[in-house]
Formats: C-alpha cells, sequence, structure tokens
C-alpha cells in the first residue's frame, strides 16, 4: 500500500517557497529517506494552496525531479518518489552492453584498433610538452595550435583543447546556451549528443536530413522557434556515413543569414572522410564553433578535439571550464601535434581512410545481393531503416550479431538498424549481409 504525505506535511518542511527550493528540499527529503520510495506525493493544486504558492510552481518543480529520475507519473494517476540516487546517466549510451566474446559486436561505430597510429614515439615527445606539470590554464600548446591551423577549413581567431568531441560540446552548450534555450539538431545524430541535451532538459527540436546533409526548408522551420543553437555535423554523419555536399553547406547558411544562433558543427568522424572538411566559419566567425575530434583517426584514449570560434566565445568556454579541469593534458597535445606533424602517421591515416572505404562499399554490395537497397555510407558505419526495429534486432541477436538500434539516435520514433562496417572483416561481409537482409524482411 502506498504511503499518502498530505500537503501539510510538506508545508511544515519546506521552507524555500521558489521552484529551486521545492525541488531542492524535496530531493533532500527522498535521498534522507524521510519521503521513502514509492510515497504518493500530494496533487498540484492542493500542495500548491497549502504552500501558498502557484500550481506552475510546483508543476516546475516536479518537472525539475521528473529529469533527474526521483519521481515519475502525473496527472489523474499520481505522482510518486520512485528513486532516491542522485547521479544523472546518458540513457541512450548506458543501454549498450557487453555481448562477449562469442558474438560479433557491430553495434558500435568505433575504428578498427589495428588501424589506428602507433603512440610510443609520440607520447615519448608528448612526455617532454612545453610547460609540462604547470598550474597555468594554458587554452592550447602552441605547438598543436600550429599544427591544428594548418589544415583548419577557416582563420578562426581562437582555438582551444579540449578532452574530445563530446566534452566540447557538453562543455560549449553549458557556457553559452541559456537554461530552457531550445537547441535545433539534426536528425538522426549521434546519441551520445542527444544524452547531452536530455541531461540539459533543454527542448530538442529535430532538423530533418538526406544523403547530402540537413534540410534547408526543415532547418528554416526549425529557426522559426528561436533556437539558441544549432548542431549538426558538418562533413561526414556519424550514424548515417552521408556527406554533407558543398552545395548543401552554402544552402544551410543561406537559411541562417536571417537568424543570430549559435551553429555549432561538430566534425566527429573527421579525416576518416574522404571528402573535404566543410566550414560556416568563414561566413559566419562570430558564431560558428567548429569542433575537430581526433579520437577516431588518432585514437580514443588520446581524449583530444580542438575547437574553434571567436575570441569572445572561446573565452566564455574557457571560464565554464574553469570549474573543472581547466585545460586539457599538455601531455597528449604534445603528442597528438607530433602525430599530425609525423608524415608516416599521415601516410597511414590515408591508406586508413580507403580502407574503412573498402569495407563499407563492399557490404553495400553485398546488400544489393541481397535485395536490400545499400545505405552508400563511406564512414564508419551505415544506418538501415528496417519494417520493424524489435524483429530486426532479436533476428540478428538470434545470428550472434549485435547492431545498435536506429530509435537511439533520434529524439523522434525511427525504425532502423545502425550497423558498424569499420571492423568487419572481409570474410564475414557476406554472413552479415545475409542475416540483414532476413532482419530486413517485410513483416506479415
Amino acid at each position: 500500500m502506498a504511503l499518502d504525505f498530505p500537503p501539510s506535511w510538506f508545508a511544515e518542511r519546506l521552507e524555500d517557497r521558489t521552484t529551486r527550493g521545492i525541488a531542492r528540499d524535496t530531493a533532500m527529503l527522498i535521498r534522507r529517506g524521510t519521503l521513502p520510495v514509492g510515497a504518493k506525493l500530494p496533487p498540484v493544486r492542493d500542495l500548491a494552496y497549502a504552500l501558498g504558492v502557484s500550481p506552475a510552481t510546483i508543476s516546475e518543480a516536479w518537472s525539475d525531479l521528473r529529469r533527474q529520475k526521483i519521481i515519475s507519473g502525473r496527472g489523474r494517476n499520481g505522482t510518486w518518489v520512485s528513486g532516491d540516487r542522485f547521479v544523472a546517466k546518458p540513457e541512450r549510451l548506458a543501454s549498450f552492453g557487453n555481448y562477449g566474446p562469442d558474438v560479433l559486436d557491430l553495434s558500435k561505430a568505433v575504428p578498427d584498433v589495428a588501424l589506428l597510429p602507433p603512440l610510443e614515439d609520440a607520447l615519448r615527445h608528448g612526455a617532454k610538452a612545453e610547460n609540462l606539470n604547470s598550474y597555468d590554464r594554458t587554452r592550447i600548446l602552441p605547438e598543436l595550435e600550429n599544427a591544428a591551423r594548418r589544415d583548419w577549413p577557416y582563420e578562426p581567431e581562437a582555438l582551444l583543447a579540449t578532452n574530445g568531441g563530446y566534452n566540447a560540446v557538453y562543455t560549449l552548450l553549458h557556457a553559452l546556451v541559456p537554461q530552457d534555450a531550445p537547441v535545433a539538431i539534426e536528425d538522426p545524430t549521434a546519441m551520445r549528443l542527444l544524452d547531452i541535451l536530455e541531461d540539459l532538459s533543454v527542448p530538442i527540436i529535430p532538423v530533418a536530413c538526406d544523403r547530402e546533409g540537413p534540410l534547408p526548408a526543415s532547418l528554416a522551420e526549425a529557426l522559426a522557434q528561436k533556437p539558441a543553437a544549432f548542431l549538426f555535423q558538418p562533413r561526414i554523419h556519424s550514424v548515417t556515413s552521408h556527406c554533407v555536399s558543398a552545395a548543401r553547406m552554402a544552402a544551410l547558411g543561406d537559411v541562417l543569414e536571417g537568424s543570430d544562433t549559435l551553429i555549432i558543427e561538430d566534425d566527429g568522424v573527421a579525416d576518416i572522410a574522404l571528402t573535404p572538411r566543410l566550414t560556416l566559419g568563414n561566413r559566419f566567425p562570430d558564431r560558428v564553433i567548429h569542433i575537430l575530434s581526433y579520437s577516431k583517426t588518432l585514437g580514443p584514449d588520446m581524449r583530444l578535439a580542438v575547437l574553434s570560434g571567436s575570441a569572445s566565445l572561446v573565452e566564455q568556454i574557457q571560464s565554464y571550464r574553469s570549474f573543472s579541469a581547466g585545460w586539457t593534458s599538455r601531455i597528449l597535445q604534445s603528442a597528438v601535434a607530433w602525430l599530425l606533424n609525423d608524415e608516416e602517421t599521415q601516410v597511414q591515416l590515408d591508406r586508413t581512410r580507403h580502407i574503412y572505404h573498402e569495407r563499407a562499399r563492399k557490404f553495400g554490395e553485398a546488400l544489393a545481393a541481397e535485395g536490400v537497397t545499400p545505405p552508400n555510407g563511406s564512414g564508419l558505419c551505415c544506418l538501415l531503416p528496417v519494417p520493424s526495429e524489435p524483429f530486426a534486432m532479436v533476428t540478428l541477436a538470434a545470428r550472434r550479431i549485435a547492431v545498435a538500434p536506429g530509435s537511439k539516435f533520434s529524439p523522434r520514433p525511427m525504425s532502423a538498424v545502425r550497423i558498424a562496417t569499420s571492423i568487419l572483416d572481409e570474410s564475414q561481409i557476406t554472413e552479415v549481409a545475409s542475416a540483414v537482409a532476413l532482419a530486413s524482411r517485410p513483416l506479415g
């Protein structure tokens, strides 16, 4: 039997009657066990009357607790205390598991470890980085800045080294996007980007895409809702492996011309792409933040990305970082600079990108031979629409093949599977394509 706590009980214990105060103090009561898991909360209007506040104040406080997964339910069925833990977690990413050695795990679009460059010489160089072990909050080492600027797609005012691409996005959104301000994002997109936005509890405005990138008409509709930022991948897509065309980039710029929306370009797959880097930074230097991650090309344990922007925007991002790490490891910065300057590493990277492209192409050909329309991507993975996502997942799992559910990559309902092609051995391609064909068949 559920425990009911009357409005008067809360009135005696909640002294701060602001939205934030009600949410904070209620959370504290739950954490201490005073308000146990399973307890039923009073109706919003009754509690608002007892506290002398508006129902909207209670509703906003309860919304905050719902976002933290502390309470659940609403409406006529009531609201309940559903948890006493306060650690936020990325819900989409957390649903992925370890499938064991007997399963071909194609659920993660990761680089082939065998194709990553050796790091011994780079780390040896990094151990002698300039100003090593100083507490000076260096935004970016000069040697890394020089190496990055050499191929940067435009001439920015300032560069900043961060602890990876997602760290860059997470930090800049906290630093630059007002609380509760909507953010427009291409659909589909990286699930970790959606996790970040959902953790921030910002309204998400999806922007539809085709094989050339975000659709200008859909972006125009999104901009009508006054988003604080537009976040997209300006080169090769981490979910579909489609590449933004130069013509599409120009068209997106035309749409963005009449707005003051912050433009965030997240180049997470980076130089695995066969296509050149694209940016709107030349056109909108005061409001473009361009991010380039080195995780997919030089190694995920390098944990490094570089972002560019105006001096003002970079200063705001760095100011927010001062609450935490403050700077990115100089050892890793110097090591990445060494790899960017090393001719042998760059030759290997050129060979690697063509290997990924060939694996994707051969998998597409194998799908076509099975009667499945190939997705025609050239990156680390492909996104394949299926009539039933659950059926496709179960069918592939029965054949010891793990893939990612496409619904994880969209804020809207989607029936698809994402399949990593980057780690597909040539001997596995035919078998996987045959299994995918079975998983893609119409139901009924």
